[in-house]
């Protein structure tokens, strides 16, 4: 169930993108040298880029986990990114092996990977989408067969709404995506924020100018009506370290590597 068939040129390296910048900052591989240059400019600019990926992807896996132990058992993974293990399903299905994942993402370099890493599992599939386009999404066939509309979906928005504009209304793709869903479904979310480096704004948003999507990072008055139409789980939309780690709090100087906030909210 993987989209294929998309044309070479679709494979833009000539400017960098988002996700293949992410899997840099993890320390992957598959990333061009275009990716890498402007990976290494925001961590110039920014030398916690590294460290506040690496806690985004930490809050994913836990929340993913959250999520199936209270019993979701289907999840649309938006923006999900070069596959780098454990993958969303990975997760889930360490808590729960009949889990069902549509994963969907923009960049035809993370298609190329579907197969391989995603969607050889049997009950999940890759979509090849952008978030700017919901209803596209919410009726692909890829996801109509994985997800029954009818039973509780974990809707995944990990590091992907600071790549929405404004004037691309963030808030109007969120709910467009919401309505779709029943009551019970959760919002895993996570969004770019200079609320803890004041400077993150203008530095990081500069070195993505020329990138194939651009960082809109946001405070948390912001990014908390985004959760309009869920109830927060405790301990809410937090800075992302702080929701619900393994194991001890995180210190004060962990803190200040990461600028994501956090937070799961169910449908009321």
């Amino acid at each position: 169930m993987t989209e294929q068939g998309f044309p070479a040129e679709q494979i833009d390296t000539s400017r960098p993108h988002p996700a293949r910048m992410y899997d840099y900052y993890l320390g992957g591989w598959d990333n061009y040298e275009v990716d890498r240059e402007a990976a290494e400019r925001v961590i110039g600019l920014v030398p916690d880029a590294r460290p506040s990926a690496r806690a985004n992807r930490d809050f994913m896996l836990r929340a993913v986990r959250e999520v199936v132990r209270g019993g979701v058992r289907q999840i649309i993974d938006i923006g999900t990114g070069i596959p780098t293990s454990p993958n969303t399903h990975e997760a889930a299905r360490e808590i729960a092996p009949d889990v069902r994942v549509a994963y969907v993402d923009n960049d035809p370099i993370v298609a190329t990977h579907a197969g391989a890493k995603l969607t050889n599992t049997g009950n999940t599939g890759f979509v090849l989408a952008d978030v700017r386009e919901p209803e596209a999404i919410l009726e692909h066939p890829v996801v109509r067969e994985l997800i029954d509309f009818d039973e509780p979906v974990a809707l995944l928005l990990v590091a992907v709404l600071h790549f929405v504009k404004d004037e691309e209304d963030p808030a109007g793709i969120l709910r467009t995506l919401t309505e779709a869903l029943p009551k019970g479904s959760h919002l895993v979310l996570t969004h770019g924020t200079g609320d803890f480096h004041r400077h993150i704004e203008g530095d990081a948003a500069e070195a993505y100018r020329n990138a194939t999507a651009q960082l809109t990072v946001r405070g948390y008055e912001r990014i908390l009506p985004f959760f309009d139409g869920y109830d927060l789980l405790e301990p809410g939309l937090v800075q992302a370290p702080l929701w619900r780690p393994d194991g001890e709090t995180p210190t004060r100087s962990e803190l200040a590597r990461v600028a994501f906030y956090g937070g799961v909210g169910v449908k009321h």
